[in-house]
């Protein structure tokens, strides 16, 4: 079995996203969608409520879960989850860069490879930190995110 981790904190999770998932899920057995928390980022979304979105928005695509991924590093969860695979969404030259060594690093630690799948034009301009901002200064964002995240969003504002 070909078991691949997408990782992310998906603060919130976005079209992007959606896609770069559900690519990996066609070319994979399973995929394990790790909501992450990095500690110097502020997050709109609580863990709780991003795992929530996350398991709303992905119940279409088979072979595809949700879990936290905790403290500890990426590539001893995949080792930990038995996972071969690290699956990476790419925007630009700049991700990849970005990337790589983390790609070099998680190889070394456990062996666990790392697949870059460069992301779809029309969403390559998408991030969440965007995404938040225009959102915070009042910008309509539903064609970006799923609606799931809009209702949260909405949630939060009232």
């Amino acid at each position: 079995m070909r078991r691949a981790v997408c990782p992310g904190s998906f603060d919130p999770i976005h079209n992007g996203h959606l896609e770069i998932i559900a690519r990996a899920a066609s070319l994979f057995d399973e995929v394990i969608v790790a909501v992450s928390t990095n500690y110097a980022k502020k997050y709109r979304f609580s863990i709780e409520d991003r795992l929530d979105i996350a398991n709303e928005t992905l119940t279409y695509l088979r072979g595809v879960s949700v879990i936290p991924m905790g403290d500890g590093l990426l590539a001893e969860f995949c080792r930990e989850h038995g996972a071969n695979l690290i699956v990476k969404g790419l925007r630009s030259s700049q991700d990849f860069d970005y990337e790589l060594p983390m790609a070099a690093m998680n190889r070394q630690l456990t062996g666990v490879e790392t697949v870059f799948i460069p992301a779809e034009a029309s969403y390559s301009h998408l991030s969440s930190t965007l995404l938040k901002e225009v959102s915070a200064l009042g910008g309509d964002i539903s064609q970006f995110v799923p609606k799931a995240v809009l209702k949260r969003l909405k949630e939060k504002d009232d």
